[in-house]
């Protein structure tokens, strides 16, 4: 197994906010943006140079983007909500897992052959719908770790028993505002995913939508946000049951985006 070392750097850059991730005191201090730059560029860079050329899909390629793009989007936040940052104690666990998955398989297959997309799927089109399928990923998954952050508050009102990790998470009512908000802004994105996905295959087979495990799972997970949201709109969810139903989101978007580059780069290749 041979590691490159863009994939180290990119790795090395993970460990620093995973540690302080787990600092019994975290705080929002220069320490804190100091890692989540480095946490941010060292995938970022990865990503600028793989994709260089032309667009890498392969699974290492998916997964480093991915994460960059999920600390971006953090980072954004962190700066506009003053409690955003009290979830990196479930977001870089997350990424660092992703980050170790990347490597493994880079290790063990290398950099995957450019990948060539046919036709009228080159240019804009094509940077549109990869843009906003990899924001709408980013973003679900802050929202996922804001849902479980506030799973556990909720736990810990019940049992009325807090611990030091439950003390650094935002407290409930802050965990549900970030988590409908940023469902609101996926659910946007992912309409635009939606969209650009059905022009790019009309353009290329005549079909506006092919039956696919990825857009089938795309169409779900954006089904089950937008009941979420009307939902919580009309009837007020929210807490833990509203929590539940990202997480299933989420799952069916992990399924839809990484999970089926899983199958086909892995199992079937």
């Amino acid at each position: 197994m041979t590691f490159s070392s863009l994939d180290l750097m990119a790795l090395a850059t993970q460990f620093p906010i995973l540690a302080l991730a787990w600092r019994r005191e975290p705080g929002r201090d220069h320490i804190f943006w100091l890692l989540l730059a480095a946490a941010f560029l060292g995938p970022f860079l990865w990503s600028i140079i793989a994709h260089a050329v032309a667009w890498q899909a392969e699974l290492t390629a998916a997964l480093w983007t991915t994460i960059a793009a999920t600390w971006g989007l953090f980072t954004f936040l962190c700066v506009y909500e003053k409690e955003a940052w009290r979830l990196i104690a479930i977001i870089a666990p997350v990424l660092f897992i992703m980050a170790v998955l990347a490597i493994i398989w880079s290790g063990q297959h290398g950099q995957s052959p450019t990948t060539e997309i046919p036709g009228a799927a080159r240019g804009a089109g094509l940077g549109l719908h990869i843009a906003v399928s990899v924001a709408t990923y980013g973003l679900l998954t802050i929202a996922a770790a804001a849902g479980s952050a506030g799973i556990i508050q909720d736990r810990t009102l019940k049992s009325k028993q807090p611990t030091a990790r439950s003390r650094n998470f935002p407290a409930l009512s802050d965990c549900d505002a970030m988590m409908f908000r940023l469902l609101s802004m996926a659910e946007v994105v992912l309409a635009l995913g939606v969209v650009s996905g059905m022009a790019l295959q009309f353009q290329e087979t005549r079909h506006i939508l092919a039956f696919d495990h990825k857009t089938i799972l795309a169409l779900i997970s954006f089904g089950l946000i937008a009941v979420l949201l009307v939902t919580h709109r009309f009837y007020g969810l929210r807490g833990r049951k509203a929590a539940r139903w990202v997480l299933s989101a989420y799952l069916c978007l992990t399924l839809g985006y990484p999970g089926v580059k899983f199958v086909t780069d892995v199992i079937l290749n």
